[in-house]
């Protein structure tokens, strides 16, 4: 177990995985009792047998976990103390001397490894055949109960504390002013961030637009607005019974995700068919054992149930979606994947926050977009705050 940290101190994190954890992984995956097949042609019961018994023998026999292991200590593996909780995140500083900082935060069933193959390029962007004035230094912290951060053990961790967490790691890393990207519950955190130390974050971007019509805009909406409230209806009505149940029954689902390693494969592999741009076949778009590093953040630290309970801690009453709240005063940037669920209009994004800096909807890419699309949000990235770092 790893030695508890003092207040305020900053360390080095070496992830180092005992072998015989594999060899169970390996043998519990061996010994899996398989469902009956699907009786559909396709995904709409959930991930079909032949592709989840596919991905796991492969898990089993030809899957590297060294191979992301040795990725995350390379990258400024840390830890923190942080309102009780050790935070696990990567810090990798540019040496551009005009970086700015860079906060990137994940969601569920995502992990700070979504960012790997953004790093350079943010980072260091002439060695990837970019320009030195949009280098960042970046941060990736891991949510609490997520990875290898700590797992709460009471209530009371949702979005807007991650926010509090993430606004003091910032400060603790040296950091007085920064910019901040998130998608799914990392969009969450990054509005809460701008609601509460505006002086502090000075511009946002978003992937997943926390923006939902009211009823006179449903009632007005474009054509292809009307197109966006189908795509988000579609999703509650046919692609969320996840998220319901860790809403309501995280310790439920937590039971058979923590014992199952095929079981979590397959809740976890679900997402990625179901909002990647990939036409139902995710490996189309996301290297197999990439798809693989993110189901082993879950499964090494045993974090489904504490990764599950940020819903249910959504779920009691507080702010998810940051409404009714004024228009936000930080000048923020949106970038519209085409497989996402949840999409806005620019005139809806224009009217909830003061200073559009970029809205663009792109031509590929879905709700993984750093994982699917890495080139093209880091160029969206860097188009959004490039007007801000002057200022």
């Amino acid at each position: 177990m790893p030695v508890p940290l003092t207040e305020d101190a900053v360390e080095p994190f070496v992830i180092a995985v005992p072998e015989a954890e594999l060899l169970d992984l390996r043998n519990r995956l061996t010994a899996t009792r398989w469902p009956d097949r699907e009786t559909v042609p396709d995904g709409s019961q959930g991930p079909r047998l032949d592709r989840v018994r596919a991905l796991c023998d492969h898990w089993a026999t030809g899957y590297d976990w060294w191979r992301a292991e040795r990725d995350i200590n390379d990258l400024g593996s840390s830890r923190t103390a942080i309102d009780g909780i050790d935070v696990h995140f990567l810090h990798v500083r540019s040496a551009e001397p005009g970086a700015v900082p860079l906060l990137l935060c994940h969601g569920w069933p995502g992990s700070i490894l979504e960012f790997r193959n953004m790093v350079g390029p943010l980072t260091d962007p002439v060695a990837h055949g970019g320009s030195a004035e949009d280098a960042f230094h970046v941060v990736i912290p891991s949510m609490p109960g997520f990875g290898f951060s700590g797992k709460p053990t009471a209530t009371g961790w949702n979005t807007s504390r991650v926010a509090d967490a993430w606004i003091t790691l910032m400060r603790r890393l040296g950091h007085d002013s920064w910019f901040a990207q998130g998608g799914d519950w990392g969009a969450a955190v990054v509005e809460q961030i701008s609601r509460k130390a505006p002086e502090r974050c000075r511009g946002v971007h978003f992937t997943l637009p926390l923006v939902f019509p009211t009823e006179q805009e449903s009632a007005e909406a474009t054509e292809e607005e009307r197109r966006m409230i189908a795509r988000a209806q579609r999703y509650q009505n046919e692609l969320s019974a996840y998220a319901r149940e860790q809403a309501t029954r995280p310790q439920t689902i937590g039971y058979p995700l923590a014992d199952s390693p095929a079981g979590l494969a397959a809740w976890i592999y679900t997402l990625f068919e179901d909002v990647t741009d990939s036409g139902g076949n995710p490996e189309d778009v996301i290297d197999r054992d990439e798809i693989l590093d993110d189901i082993m953040l879950y499964w090494l630290p045993n974090a489904a149930a504490s990764s599950a309970r940020l819903y249910w801690e959504e779920n009691q009453g507080g702010d998810t979606h940051g409404g009714p709240w004024e228009p936000n005063p930080v000048p923020a940037g949106f970038s519209i994947f085409p497989g996402e669920a949840v999409q806005a209009s620019r005139r809806w994004v224009e009217r909830r926050y003061e200073t559009v800096l970029h809205y663009a909807r792109l031509e590929r890419g879905g709700h993984f977009a750093a994982l699917e699309q890495p080139d093209v949000l880091t160029d969206e990235i860097r188009t959004t705050f490039r007007p801000l770092r002057a200022s």
